[in-house]
């Protein structure tokens, strides 16, 4: 859900693996999303990569003792940026407050589980 004017922006599936976790785009949910959409603007190896399949978050970890995640990072795909990130799942697990940020500098984002 955009932070900025509250429209459904795509689907994340987020997974962990071994303790790891990562996200990929399965849908972008954009009035004018196409197919073949590429990240044009990305500056890694997500560089032209289609934003259908993206990984846009990247290595998250547990914390020790605590419900949330850091360590990671997310790629903005219309900036190209990439964001430290931490995520905390919240409402019992039905949504989950993503917060990137770069210094003392933040956004945050609160993404809904699709059942």
């Amino acid at each position: 859900i955009d932070d900025k004017d509250g429209s459904a922006k795509s689907e994340i599936r987020i997974v962990d693996n071994g303790g790891v976790v990562s996200g990929k785009i399965e849908r972008d949910l954009s009035p004018k999303a196409k197919p073949d959409d590429k990240c044009t603007e990305c500056k890694d190896d997500r560089k032209d990569q289609p934003i259908i399949g993206l990984e846009l978050i990247r290595g998250l970890k547990k914390t020790e003792g605590k419900d949330i995640w850091e360590g990671g990072t997310i790629v903005e795909p219309s900036s190209g940026k990439v964001y430290k990130m931490t995520m905390t799942p919240i409402d019992g697990g039905k949504k989950i407050e993503m917060r990137g940020y770069i210094g003392f500098f933040y956004r945050t984002q609160v993404w809904v589980r699709v059942q």
